[in-house]
C-alpha cells in the first residue's frame, strides 16, 4: 500500500480535472490544481484513510443542521457520493458530487437529484420515494424552516410535486417529467443550491 499521499500526482489532478463537471460550464468554474490539492489536503485531514464512511458523512452533515436530524438524508446522500457502491466515498467520487451540485449546470443538478429521489435506482421516482426523501428533509431542517400550510408536512409536498409533475398520472416520475416539473418548481431548484459556492 505504501505511506498516506499528502499531495495529488500530476496524473490524479489530471484524471480529477476531466471528472468534475465544472469544467463544461466556463473555464471560471474549473477547478484547477491548486483548489484540487487544497480539497485533497482538508480531505485527508478530515478522512486520514483516505475515504469517507457513512457515520462521519452523517457526521459532518449534523454540523450544517444542528436543530434536526439529518441521519436519514446523509444516508440517501451517501448513496449517491458513493459512485462505486462501495460503502465509502474516495477523494474522486467526493470531488466529482461535489463539483455537480455546486457548480453544475441545472440540468446536471437534476441529474443528481433524480439519482437521490430514484432510491432503488430503477430509473423512475415513485410517490413512496419521494415521500422518504422529503420526509428526512423535514426531519433534517425541523423547526428552521416555515413552510406554506400547502407544504406544511411531507405528505402534501409529495401530494402537490406529484400533482405538478406527474403528467401521465401514473403514480411515478420519469427522468423528463421530473426536469420538467422541475424547471417548474423554484422551491426544487432553490434546494439544489445547498452546495453552491462550496467548491
Amino acid at each position: 500500500m505504501g505511506k498516506s499521499q499528502s499531495k495529488l500526482s500530476q496524473e490524479q489532478l489530471a484524471d480529477l480535472q476531466k471528472s468534475t463537471y465544472c469544467k463544461f460550464i466556463s473555464t471560471d468554474y474549473l477547478l484547477d490544481k491548486k483548489e484540487l490539492q487544497q480539497w485533497y489536503k482538508g480531505f485527508k485531514k478530515d478522512c486520514p484513510s483516505g475515504h469517507l464512511d457513512k457515520a462521519e458523512f452523517s457526521r459532518i452533515y449534523k454540523q450544517f443542521f444542528p436543530f434536526g436530524d439529518p441521519a436519514e438524508f446523509a444516508d440517501y446522500v451517501f448513496n449517491v457520493f458513493d459512485a462505486d457502491k462501495s460503502g465509502q466515498i474516495d477523494f474522486k467520487e467526493f470531488i466529482c458530487a461535489l463539483s455537480v451540485t455546486s457548480r453544475g449546470r441545472l440540468e446536471e443538478k437534476l441529474k443528481w437529484a433524480f439519482q437521490l429521489y430514484d432510491i432503488d435506482k430503477d430509473g423512475t421516482i415513485t410517490y413512496d420515494e419521494m415521500l422518504q426523501i422529503v420526509q428526512s428533509i423535514y426531519k433534517m431542517t425541523g423547526e428552521m424552516v416555515k413552510l406554506p400550510s400547502d407544504e406544511d408536512t411531507p405528505e402534501k409536498r409529495v401530494d402537490k410535486i406529484f400533482r405538478n409533475m406527474d403528467k401521465d398520472k401514473d403514480a411515478k416520475l420519469t427522468y423528463d417529467e421530473f426536469v420538467e416539473g422541475s424547471k417548474q418548481d423554484p422551491t426544487i431548484v432553490q434546494a439544489l443550491s445547498l452546495y453552491d459556492g462550496l467548491v
